[in-house]
């Protein structure tokens, strides 16, 4: 999606409210872990972005940490704006694939810990979605992990500008979930959008678009987690 200079201009084309959201009650840390134990029958609901230039592929992972708090969150960050890919987008903490990685997970644990400072002790790696392979040619493996809370988020400066968190609950409810299509290049391209929104201490309202892969990545969690 690199060729969109504003997401939050494209028209929307629906809104998924027709669809239930997860029951409460399969979004419990315990009922995560039987879901990837014991999968259903599913099937990813977006796999693939329309690649863009000749880069070759390269293997990436995502963690897709969730908080165990009172209600389990999932921890995102924003991207610095001078990175060359997907700068000052959502995202979830991960990154390229080193040759000394030996399997997707630890990708994953590594770039977090990297990335935000999450260190491997506080997190526990329950399974695995489907690659989704980006725009800018990644094949990205999210690693769906549950995080125990006190850890100390550190993020890299040069790569993280801001940490959160977002209820989970409010992900997996397909009401929130928003169509965006346009026109490139006599192509009509689709994405999907999150937005979501928290009140600070002060009163005021800080504002996140959630757009793209990590868009995509959670609406194929709702779709893993709703079968």
């Amino acid at each position: 999606m690199a060729l969109i200079l504003d997401p939050q201009q494209v028209p929307v084309i629906g809104v998924d409210a027709h669809l239930p959201p997860v029951p409460a009650e399969r979004l419990q840390p315990e009922r995560l872990r039987e879901r990837f134990r014991a999968p259903p029958a599913w099937q990813p609901e977006v796999s693939a972005e329309r690649r863009l230039g000749g880069r070759e592929p390269a293997h990436a992972s995502v963690l897709v940490p969730l908080v165990m708090r009172d209600e389990l969150t999932v921890l995102l960050t924003r991207r610095t704006e001078h990175l060359r890919d997907h700068a000052g987008q959502i995202s979830f903490p991960g990154g390229r694939a080193e040759p000394h990685d030996p399997d997707p997970a630890a990708t994953a644990l590594r770039e977090a810990e990297e990335e935000v400072g999450l260190a491997a002790e506080h997190v526990e790696v329950i399974g695995q979605l489907p690659i989704y392979s980006t725009v800018t040619a990644f094949m990205v493996t999210p690693v769906v992990a549950l995080v125990r809370p006190g850890f100390e988020v550190r993020p890299d400066p040069s790569e993280v500008a801001e940490v959160f968190e977002v209820p989970l609950a409010f992900l997996m409810q397909p009401a929130h979930h928003r169509r965006h299509a346009f026109e490139f290049a006599g192509d009509r391209r689709e994405f999907f959008s999150m937005p979501w929104e928290r009140l600070r201490p002060d009163g005021g309202v800080d504002r996140y678009f959630i757009w793209g892969a990590t868009a995509a990545m959670l609406r194929n969690l709702y779709r893993f987690l709703a079968a």
